[in-house]
C-alpha cells in the first residue's frame, strides 16, 4: 500500500458510496486505476466490507453500554464466544487482559432493553460468572475504522 491506496482508502472510509469517478479527482488518478486499485485491496482483504454508520438517536437504540464480562472456566470460553457473536445488541466483543476477560458494546433501545439482555442473555451463557455494566452518556468520537 501506497499514499495512493492510503487516500483513496480515506475516502472510502468518509462515503463507502463514493465513485471511482469522485475518487479518481481527490487522488489525482485515472477512473481505471482507482477501480484497480480498489479491486486490489477487495482481493487482498485489506477491505473487508462496505457498511453504513446509522444514527442511534434516529433508529430507537439510544443506550449504548459496555460491559465487563467474566468466564468462570476455560472450557466455557467457545460456548461463550459462540453465543455473543449471535447477538445483534452486541456490536463488538474483545477478549481483553486484566481484571476481566471480555468487553462488550452493546446497543438497546433503553434500560428496560439492557436488563433484559444482561439478565436473559448475557447470565444464560454458560460459564459467565459475573459482568460490569458501564453506561454511555454520550459519544464525543467513535470511528469505525482506522
Amino acid at each position: 500500500m501506497d499514499t495512493i491506496d492510503l487516500a483513496i482508502l480515506d475516502a472510502l472510509k468518509e462515503n463507502s458510496r463514493m465513485t471511482a469517478s469522485e475518487i479518481s479527482k481527490r487522488v489525482n488518478l485515472s477512473i481505471p486505476a482507482v477501480s484497480e486499485r480498489i479491486r486490489k485491496m477487495e482481493e487482498a482483504e485489506i477491505i473487508e466490507a462496505y457498511t453504513i454508520k446509522m444514527n442511534r438517536m434516529k433508529t430507537n437504540c439510544k443506550l449504548l453500554s459496555f460491559i465487563f464480562v467474566n468466564i468462570d472456566q476455560t472450557e466455557h470460553i467457545e460456548e461463550f464466544r459462540r453465543s455473543i457473536v449471535q447477538c445483534s445488541s452486541v456490536l463488538e466483543c474483545h477478549h481483553v487482559a486484566g481484571e476481566y476477560d471480555y468487553l462488550l458494546k452493546v446497543l438497546v433501545e433503553d434500560t428496560r432493553a439492557l436488563e433484559h439482555f444482561i439478565s436473559n442473555t448475557l447470565k444464560n451463557i454458560k460459564g459467565v460468572l459475573k459482568s460490569n455494566t458501564i453506561i454511555s452518556l454520550s459519544s464525543l468520537k467513535e470511528n469505525i475504522n482506522i
